[in-house]
């Protein structure tokens, strides 16, 4: 019942049926987790709702919520719901999250089964040879008789001689699957534009040239001899590492990643050493204490004497 259509003044009998309330609250709950009398509440007319602290250490927070109601002029109060609700501060559970969005990479394990919505948008049709007609039906591209007889024989021949598919006559609905199966393509649905996108952002961001390993790396993987190339418009930015003793070993990594097991990490050119200084311990260099004078005589000291340079 909403706030609008609650009574303002509580019924004073259903208010004053605290014990009442009290005594519901103990049947309804583990004995001992009922605490002291915490508020009322009028929800309407001659219906009140006690509430009821909740001691129970799981339930931190929450109110045992009692409601109690009267009938028009009479004088006994009677029971209507015992219920546990959450107050304010109540302890609550994380709201919840559907399983495709709680899903996190590496949550999958042995066993486990993860559907693909039909809608999925990293995902667009391939090519499966379903959806060709067969070569004798009325919407194939009309063929000639003479070369319908020739495709027939052919068949036949293949059937009796076991000849590879390649070497019978024309482009007929199996040989096209059977292309497209050598090739790689006979499969229902193949990764869209949006696919690659968000995969090649997932693995920038877990392999690529801001991780403080490529940072401090001596060299991009681009010129590693353990990259390994990948196949598609991928391998313009991506390949797999083969090194072993490297963190990212079988990890798609961009070619501007780069870590300490560079394959050419021992050959890299070190920067230019300067020379250690020489010292001429052979020669030695003329010292005077004092200036000489124009004549070339020594300068008298203060006193008049001459200093000779003897100490």
């Amino acid at each position: 019942m909403s706030a609008a259509t609650r009574s303002r003044t509580p019924d004073r009998q259903c208010a004053e049926a605290v014990d009442l309330a009290r005594a519901a609250a103990e049947e309804a709950a583990a004995p001992g987790v009922v605490g002291e009398h915490v508020s009322l509440v009028a929800e309407g007319d001659r219906v009140v709702t006690h509430f009821f602290e909740c001691t129970e250490l799981a339930y931190r927070g929450w109110r045992w919520a009692v409601t109690v109601a009267r009938a028009s002029r009479a004088k006994v109060v009677t029971l209507d719901e015992t219920v546990l609700l959450p107050g304010p501060d109540a302890l609550l559970a994380p709201e919840w999250v559907p399983w495709s969005e709680r899903l996190r990479p590496g949550d999958l394990g042995p066993g486990d089964l993860l559907p693909t919505e039909a809608e999925d948008l990293r995902l667009e049709p391939g090519f499966t040879g379903e959806d060709a007609p067969p070569p004798n039906s009325v919407v194939a591209e009309s063929v000639p008789s003479h070369d319908l007889a020739e495709r027939v024989e052919a068949e036949d021949a293949e059937l009796t001689d076991r000849r590879p598919v390649d070497a019978t006559v024309g482009n007929g609905r199996g040989a096209i699957a059977a292309l497209a199966e050598e090739l790689g393509m006979r499969r229902a649905r193949v990764l869209s534009r949006y696919g690659l996108h968000i995969a090649a952002d997932r693995w920038e961001e877990s392999h690529g040239a801001k991780t403080p390993m490529a940072q401090a790396a001596p060299a991009a993987c681009v010129t590693c001899g353990f990259l390994v190339p990948m196949a598609g418009s991928l391998r313009q930015a991506f390949g797999v590492c083969a090194n072993e003793f490297s963190p990212a070993d079988g990890h798609v990594v961009s070619l501007t990643y780069g870590c300490g097991g560079h394959s050419e990490a021992a050959v890299m050119p070190k920067p230019p050493t300067p020379a250690p200084p020489v010292f001429d311990s052979m020669g030695t260099d003329e010292f005077l204490l004092h200036p000489v004078r124009d004549g070339g005589s020594v300068s008298p000291e203060p006193d008049g004497t001459e200093d000779l340079g003897h100490s």
